[in-house]
């Protein structure tokens, strides 16, 4: 069996004593990413993957498409297939509740069609926002979660300049 991690949900003080609450996301496995936080977030390709298991909790999903329905909440981002997404600033949120909601201990996938070129750059993105630098991020991401992620020179510039 593989370790699970346990992130803190809330920290509080009752006297000299503080009390931690601790919720346990991803168990390390196939498209699980660990951030340099300690955050884990699974990446996937809708198109090539049977119904996941475990479930997510919340889904960020990067589709041309609005995606269909699921036995859980998530967020649709309208971005097509080797492209960028039609919105940046909208991604940018999206980007930063998955990290929220995945710092908080839920189990957050973020999925496009082949789980490679537009997973790849929000998983980019997302370990920004953990600490990798953006000169690195898309290479941390394909030694982590795939080697062929961020598929296009745009999405490689787009990660490069997002925390600008």
């Amino acid at each position: 069996m593989r370790a699970t991690k346990a992130v803190p949900t809330s920290v509080a003080q009752r006297g000299s004593l503080t009390v931690r609450s601790w919720a346990v996301s991803w168990q390390l496995g196939h498209g699980v990413v660990e951030f340099p936080d300690g955050v884990r977030v699974r990446g996937r390709g809708l198109k090539r993957q049977d119904s996941p298991h475990p479930q997510p909790e919340w889904g960020l999903y990067l589709l041309a498409r609005s995606p269909a329905e699921n036995d859980w909440p998530g967020r649709w981002v309208r971005w097509l297939d080797f492209w960028l997404p039609s919105d940046e600033d909208d991604a940018r949120l999206a980007f930063e509740e998955v990290h929220r909601r995945a710092a908080a201990g839920a189990r957050v996938e973020v999925a496009c069609g082949g789980g490679k070129g537009r997973t790849g750059t929000a998983l980019a993105c997302i370990a920004q926002l953990s600490g990798v630098a953006a000169g690195d991020a898309t290479a941390w991401v394909r030694a982590r979660y795939d080697a062929h992620a961020v598929e296009t020179p745009w999405q490689r510039r787009y990660v490069r300049r997002f925390i600008e």
